[in-house]
């Protein structure tokens, strides 16, 4: 009988999503369409749909911490990726069980902010991210709005990346999609300043789910062994195309269509 490899166990924490198109639900679909296994710790439930967050109620610490060390002392995590955290006490929660396992690479996607601009943090939790969390990453993968708040640099996203470099992570993914350019400029930053830059083509409708689905194939490719600028190019074209191939099942923003490569049927649309 032929062994098969089993896929990559990827840790997830982040809030759940009931449109199943951002959250803990779009990095388990994510990861299952890039080969690896999710093993999700939910820190929060929200009350949302494709137009606006609505509510939302944190998991505690204690909570957190359960869930997690449950699946770390169970299973071989080959990396970490955190989305939604909620508080402060959360991201510490994280640090404290991502220090106990330093050779696992970690994707951090600081969430600020839903997809449709509903504010997800306030200024605790945003220094709760520089102080304890960013320095432990491998990646971080802000947007251009998000960037800006953790780094308090105004307008120069070279220089707020190069801020959080300072603080311990190794690379920083800014991406795009919120600048007023023609085409969308994703850039990828380490230590040694400006590393590359992904240009793409900016599509016409907004996007609830993209940045947990660019965070989550991140840590996919590093959960398969990939070099980091191999996958996390790998990420922005898997991305870039759930986006092309996305549809409006609701009455708000497009949702990334995770499978688009499994089928040749045509999906439903609202639009």
């Amino acid at each position: 009988m032929t062994q098969h490899q089993p896929p990559p166990v990827v840790l997830v924490f982040a809030g759940s999503d009931p449109t199943g198109g951002a959250g803990i639900e779009a990095d388990i679909l994510t990861l299952a369409s890039l080969g690896c296994r999710a093993a999700p710790v939910i820190t929060a439930i929200t009350v949302q749909d494709t137009i606006n967050v609505h509510e939302f109620y944190p998991v505690n610490a204690e909570g957190v911490i359960s869930q997690a060390r449950a699946i770390l002392e169970d299973m071989p995590v080959a990396a970490i990726k955190t989305g939604m955290l909620a508080q402060p006490e959360t991201i510490a929660a994280i640090a404290t069980i991502v220090r106990s396992y330093p050779d696992i690479p970690l994707v951090v996607d600081p969430v600020l902010a839903s997809g449709a601009g509903d504010q997800l943090s306030t200024e605790s939790l945003e220094d709760a991210y520089r102080s304890t969390l960013l320095p432990l990453a491998r990646l971080i993968t802000p947007n251009s709005l998000e960037i800006r708040r953790l780094a308090h640099q105004g307008d120069s996203i070279d220089a707020c990346a190069q801020e959080l470099l300072t603080l311990g992570c190794d690379k920083v993914l800014v991406t795009g999609t919120h600048e007023r350019t023609e085409r969308v400029h994703h850039k990828l930053f380490s230590r040694a300043g400006l590393e590359e830059s992904f240009d793409v083509e900016r599509l016409p409708y907004s996007y609830h789910g993209s940045g947990c689905t660019l965070a989550s194939a991140c840590a996919a490719g590093f959960a398969h062994g990939i070099e980091d600028i191999d996958a996390i190019g790998h990420a922005l074209h898997y991305t870039q195309q759930t986006l092309i191939h996305g549809y409006r099942p609701g009455m708000g923003q497009h949702l990334p269509h995770h499978f688009y490569w499994a089928t040749g049927k045509p999906v439903p649309d609202r639009s």
